[in-house]
């Protein structure tokens, strides 16, 4: 408790700052409509660090009214959002492995053992390629280059 008398979760160990729960609670209520919020050392831009794993922790013992769905929605969103932006880098550094390699995409993708249309959809981030196929380019273009 500090002062105000806000609760805040805290580990044993934990460096990473608290979660002012009663601080969430008023934000909800003085602003009942707001779906799209950002907190202080919110989930951040992956939903996935510290401070999303504590909210998800607590909202897994205890559902606050109107607060648990908006902070989940927070949560998701970082994660798509960060899944999306994963997505692009890998297709972007398919694309530069492409042309880094000096041949056709079909050419490409026989040598690295998959059909000229999957190497497309791996290129427009509409598939992420697992690490051989990746491996494989990258041992491509580097003995191209």
């Amino acid at each position: 408790m500090d002062g105000r008398g806000d609760s805040q979760h805290r580990h044993a160990g934990d460096e990473s700052p608290p979660v002012p729960c009663r601080g969430v609670r008023r934000l909800h209520e003085r602003h009942p409509g707001c779906r799209s919020f950002r907190l202080p050392g919110s989930p951040g831009a992956t939903g996935r660090g510290p401070v999303a794993r504590r909210v998800e922790e607590a909202l897994s013992y205890s559902r606050p009214y109107g607060v648990a769905e908006a902070m989940e929605l927070v949560i998701a969103r970082a994660r798509a959002g960060a899944a999306a932006a994963e997505r692009a880098a890998v297709a972007a550094e398919v694309r530069g492995l492409i042309g880094r390699s000096g041949l056709t995409r079909a050419e490409l993708a026989s040598r690295i053992g998959t059909s000229a249309s999957r190497l497309s959809t791996y290129a427009s981030g509409k598939v992420t390629p697992s690490a051989a196929p990746m491996a494989r380019m990258r041992g491509v273009a580097e003995r191209a280059g």
